[in-house]
């Protein structure tokens, strides 16, 4: 017989309590998943397999869209996540396709060439802090500058689109490629606001022609994905300038009032003298 005070049991936990704390590490597994992607492809770029390191940074984009979705879904976003996914990107988006583009073609211009590939990734990575820091302000329908993500993948584009077309690659096209990673270097750090497409929910009611749309994106990008998505990463890319071009030049001019005369002052009052 047992003589003290009775055992106290510890309470165990709920179980949807200990799902949740859980549920954390899955967004960040998928992080990883862009991030060895990102590695791999910079291996690989490095040993001139291009094709290779091109299409993993392609499946990097395809794994950092999917993390943020997930951690919504599921209720578990955090600011590690949100930190642990910039620094993922720098790799995944920043150091690969710069790598790429450098062993595919910017070589040929000499010190000018890593010098627009640093370039690219410096903006990247500014790209990166401005929006970790302006994170939850303003209109969350529109990016800041153009995405590293789309940066990314109009230099991977750039690069598989003249892989398979087997384009030599002459001084003169390594001069073009240089200024095309310049110029999407400036839309990084730019304040040209991009389509987010947050307001768009998976969970909400879609028209039917909506979804016959999205299906009729999804089965050309199976049967043609390499044209298809650099068709649409190129209509994204000119979408930003062109609709905010079209956004200004709508805006009506602010007119200044006219002038109105001064006034003349009005003459003194005399005094009555007795």
């Amino acid at each position: 017989m047992r003589v003290g005070p009775p055992r106290r049991r510890t309470p165990r936990r709920p179980a949807r309590e200990s799902l949740r704390r859980g549920i954390y590490v899955l967004p960040s597994l998928f992080t990883v998943g862009n991030m060895l992607c990102g590695f791999a492809a910079v291996l690989y770029a490095i040993h001139d397999q291009l094709e290779r390191a091109g299409w993993l940074i392609v499946l990097a984009g395809l794994l950092d869209g999917l993390d943020g979705r997930i951690a919504r879904l599921t209720h578990s976003t955090s600011e590690f996540g949100k930190e642990y996914d910039s620094l993922a990107d720098v790799v995944s988006f920043g150091v690969a396709p710069a790598i790429l583009a450098y062993q595919w073609g910017l070589r040929g211009v000499g010190r000018w060439g890593w010098a627009v590939a640093f370039m690219f990734l410096v903006a990247g990575s500014v790209r990166l802090a401005r929006f970790n820091v302006k994170a939850g302000v303003g209109d969350r329908r529109f990016f800041t500058g153009l995405p590293i993500p789309g940066g990314a993948g109009a230099l991977t584009m750039m690069v598989l689109v003249a892989l398979n077309f087997e384009l030599a690659v002459p001084r003169a096209l390594a001069v073009v490629a240089s200024v095309f990673v310049f110029l999407v270097s400036i839309l990084m750090v730019s304040t040209i606001p991009y389509r987010s497409f947050k307001e768009y929910s998976l969970r909400q009611r879609w028209p039917a022609t909506a979804f016959f749309v999205i299906a009729l994106i999804v089965a050309v990008i199976a049967f043609t994905p390499l044209p298809a998505m650099a068709l649409l990463l190129s209509v994204y890319l000119v979408a930003g300038p062109a609709e905010y071009l079209v956004r200004h030049l709508r805006r009506p001019a602010v007119v200044p009032p006219p002038l109105q005369p001064a006034a003349k002052p009005a003459p003194p009052a005399h005094a009555d003298h007795p």
